[in-house]
């Protein structure tokens, strides 16, 4: 291959990345209102442009997608090679709650999209196999009680990234707060209490964590 040939596919493979990153900023700003026209904008690229990568905005939103599944494998695996069991699935969780507030576009395209179902069983499919092996390595260090699922600690993924999107303009580290006092709940009796990450809300702030909560 010559020199001619290369350079259109270095250019089309950069054209392609800019367009991804323009979308995950785009996405996490707008939400799932945003649209390839917009986005071609922000990525500073004409519309044909991104139109030849992506077709729709849905096969833009599923390579978005797979593009957060490996950073969540990642994370997970990462949390296997941890030697502390407890740690480390106090550890995966706030790394991926760490990815959500970061991007605001992958609690959207995950939990919201049109392709939410499918989404939740590729997640599932790649995910579960690890969380089942992360959270049962815990159990038999004897620092999760018996009686907790795997799927527990998946919904309280779900409801602290929901106090996280409501604090976000008024306290945007409450969630970690209350992530340890959720996962405090699936220990195993006897097990040393963990300090809170974080101080507790102020009072005067209770108005509009409820107005976010509302939002979210």
């Amino acid at each position: 291959m010559n020199t001619a040939e290369r350079k259109p596919r270095k250019d089309a493979a950069r054209n392609r990345e800019r367009i991804i990153q323009a979308a995950g900023e785009l996405f996490a700003e707008q939400g799932l209102e945003a649209t390839l026209n917009g986005i071609a904008h922000h990525a500073g690229l004409g519309v044909a442009t991104v139109y030849r990568h992506f077709p729709d905005k849905d096969s833009l939103l599923d390579t978005l997608f797979q593009e957060h599944l490996d950073d969540w494998q990642q994370l997970f695996e990462d949390g296997l090679a941890d030697p502390d069991p407890w740690h480390a699935v106090v550890t995966v969780h706030e790394r991926a709650l760490e990815l959500w507030q970061r991007n605001r576009a992958l609690r959207d395209i995950v939990l919201r999209s049109p392709h939410a179902p499918k989404h939740s069983e590729q997640q599932r499919a790649r995910l579960h196999p690890i969380a089942v092996e992360l959270i049962e390595r815990a159990r038999q260090a004897g620092k999760v009680r018996p009686d907790a699922t795997t799927q527990d600690f998946g919904v309280i993924l779900i409801m602290v990234s929901a106090v996280m999107e409501a604090g976000r303009g008024v306290a945007p580290d409450l969630w970690r707060r209350y992530l340890r006092i959720a996962l405090q709940g699936l220990r195993q009796e006897g097990a040393s209490l963990e300090p809170l990450a974080v101080p507790a809300v102020a009072p005067e702030q209770m108005d509009e964590l409820f107005m976010g909560i509302w939002k979210a």
